[in-house]
Parts: C-alpha cells; structure tokens; sequence
C-alpha cells in the first residue's frame, strides 16, 4: 500500500517523490552505505541524546546496564532500521510505495503500537534522522532540498507503519 500525504497527514494514493528527491536520496544514500553501521548507531545515539527516556521503549534496552554505546543489540538493531530506512526511501519514487514486504510493516506496525510508540516519538526519530545524515554526507551536499528529501522519504515510511498500527 502507498500513501500520500492529505491534510490529514496520511491518505491512500500514489506516493509522490520527484525526480530530484530520488536523485538527492540515491546520491547521498551510495556515500553513506559505505558506513551503514556506524551512521545507523549514530542515528539512535542521537535519539536518545534527544530523548534519554526513549531507552524505555525498547525492551532490549529496559534494565540493561550496558552503556547504549557498546550495547550489541541496539547497534544490530540500529544497523537494520538505518539500512532499511534507507533502502525503502531509495526506492520510493521507482515503486511508487514503500518497499517493504506487508509482513514488515504488519510486525513494524505491531511492535511499535505495543511498545508505546507515538507521534511525538517519530518526530524524534525524524529529526535524528536528518540530523545524522547531515552529519554523514559532505557539508557541500547537504541542502534544503537534501533535507526536504529525506523527511519526505521518513514521512512516507512512518504513515505506512501507522497505517499498521491502527491507532
């Protein structure tokens, strides 16, 4: 299922994202793959520098004693959801969709409805994300336009998940 953004944020509808988001999208993702797995932890390091309270809605992280820098299973974690962010936002525009099988974004639904996951929590989420490729593309490349990419690229990936939710 595809969404386009109404006045109401999210409605059905084929997702629109230009040639140029695409283009901005593809260029600053093939420089970032390269360091997916730091750039991914980094991406949730800022979450929590943001939000310290949002270790809390993540049940690996409940109780563990394991400085979130060296926690094995929130890197793991983090890797997955940058990469796969990524990977769904380069290939919005060619699929008119987010590209995520409906068994994925059923458990992504799920799993973030049963752990408390709000509005306010994917706002966080969306700065941290621009924040942090900011941060890991070269200072030239990054623009307005870059940034209005990527969060239209979030927005999309987080409408398709709350239409999950079901909320």
């Amino acid at each position: 299922m595809a969404f386009l953004k109404g006045s109401d944020g999210v409605s059905g509808g084929v997702v629109s994202f230009s040639e140029e988001q695409e283009a901005l999208v593809l260029r600053s993702w093939a420089i970032m793959k390269k360091d997916s797995a730091n750039i991914g932890h980094c991406f949730f390091l800022k979450i929590f520098e943001v939000v310290p309270s949002a270790t809390q809605l993540f049940p690996f992280l409940r109780n563990s004693e394991v400085p979130l820098e060296k926690n094995a299973k929130l890197k793991t974690h983090a890797i997955n959801v940058f990469i796969m962010t990524c990977e769904a936002a380069a290939q919005l525009r060619k699929a008119g969709k987010v590209t995520l099988r409906d068994t994925t974004l059923k458990r992504l639904g799920a799993t973030h409805l049963k752990n408390g996951v709000g509005d306010a929590h994917f706002e966080v989420a969306r700065f941290a994300l621009l924040e942090t490729i900011k941060e890991a593309v070269p200072a030239d490349m990054w623009s307005p336009a870059m940034k209005s990419a990527w969060g239209e690229a979030f927005d999309q990936m987080v409408a398709a998940i709350k239409q999950e939710m079901c909320y």
